[in-house]
């Protein structure tokens, strides 16, 4: 159990809508894997961004962009926001798994074209929060839109070789 030091947003799993955990609520950690953490608060999951971790008395993840020199949003420090990103379910990042198929910087608005590893994938809605999120994080971004596709559809073969070594896929 875990005593939440601070009012602390917080998605719902699988639906991803946001809540707040007020102050002084006892979760239950469930799991800690890629910079988020799932909860257990009166028979709900929910998920806590890494950079909220403190709420929950752990370390804060903090997203650190080093100065590239470049103008505008930098497409390394975008990679390095979905980078920061994991599968719920598999240790992964969303970039070695293949999940990101592309990437679009027009000024101060990102376009992530997306995918999942199955359609019906529950945590979609959370992982497409995500993405929002983390990105919106990176110097100079205003806006973040998340185009989720199916076509082509995501197979094993998409994933990097260090994820597919990894998960023993190799």
């Amino acid at each position: 159990m875990v005593v939440v030091q601070r009012d602390c947003p917080a998605r719902l799993v699988p639906a991803g809508a946001r809540i707040t955990l007020p102050k002084d609520t006892f979760v239950t950690l469930t799991q800690a894997l890629g910079g988020t953490y799932t909860v257990n608060v009166g028979g709900n999951l929910a998920r806590v961004d890494g950079t909220d971790a403190d709420a929950l008395g752990l370390e804060a993840l903090e997203l650190v962009f080093e100065p590239t020199g470049e103008p505008g949003v930098s497409r390394a420090h975008v990679q390095q926001a979905l980078a920061s990103i994991f599968d719920p379910e598999i240790p992964v990042n969303l970039l070695d798994l293949g999940l990101i198929y592309d990437v679009a910087i027009d000024g101060p608005l990102v376009t992530v074209t997306m995918t999942l590893t199955a359609p019906g994938c529950g945590m979609g809605p959370v992982l497409v929060d995500d993405v929002k999120y983390r990105v919106g994080k990176v110097p100079g971004v205003e806006t973040v839109d998340v185009e989720l596709v199916f076509d082509p559809p995501w197979s094993r073969n998409m994933m990097s070789e260090e994820a597919q070594l990894e998960l023993g896929m190799v």
